[in-house]
């Protein structure tokens, strides 16, 4: 698969949504060790917020800005946030109606970009963090411009960051006022962004 279409684009969120609003029962209790025990509902509310923008989209720098805007404006909380910034920062990187894997590269590059400004966490502080950071690098260090495989890739690093989180202490957030006791449990935000990833991977998959 060497383009992805807005229409694509679109289909992958719509799967990211069908994919963790399956699991949200579990990332919710997983969020109950250390947190509110609400980031299943919270994450699928802020997607469903981000399809519904999407559904509008022509192009893409305009249709990620609206979707980044519409999930801040909609939905409150870090969660809402934190996934704003990325399609906003993902907006800054993009152009067209149509991506090559290069720019797909770049897109999320300025996606992770635009999550930083959002957050000073990072590897190895058990959060989102621990599986977005790993998946865009893989993406970046990929040699392949098949955008299949750049998910691919992604996909096996975000996941692989999100099982390292449960012998992390937290470091940011409500979580680390539990210190050690933090320790023991993946976390919920971590294990949800890589389901995202790997519904991206199902949905280019799909779609080749």
């Amino acid at each position: 698969m060497n383009r992805i279409t807005i229409q694509e684009f679109i289909l992958m969120w719509k799967r990211a949504l069908k994919e963790i609003g399956k699991r949200a029962g579990e990332f919710s209790r997983l969020d109950a060790f250390t947190g509110d025990g609400d980031h299943g509902t919270a994450i699928v509310q802020a997607l469903a917020s981000v399809v519904d923008a999407a559904e509008k989209g022509t192009e893409f720098k305009t249709m990620l800005n609206d979707m980044g805007l519409n999930v801040m404006m909609q939905t409150s909380g870090s969660t809402s946030t934190l996934i704003g910034g990325f399609l906003l920062g993902m907006s800054d990187s993009a152009e067209g109606t149509e991506l090559d894997g290069n720019q797909v590269r770049q897109m999320f590059r300025g996606g992770l970009e635009g999550v930083q400004k959002q957050t000073k966490a990072g590897k190895g502080d058990k959060t989102m963090m621990d599986a977005l950071i790993p998946a865009v690098e893989a993406m970046q260090e990929s040699g392949s411009d098949d955008i299949c495989q750049l998910f691919s890739v992604a996909a096996e690093a975000a996941q692989k960051g999100a099982d390292g989180t449960t012998g992390m202490k937290a470091n940011f957030g409500r979580a680390r006022n539990y210190g050690e006791r933090s320790i023991g449990h993946a976390d919920a935000g971590a294990l949800s962004w890589a389901c995202m990833f790997d519904a991206f991977r199902q949905s280019v998959n799909k779609s080749r």
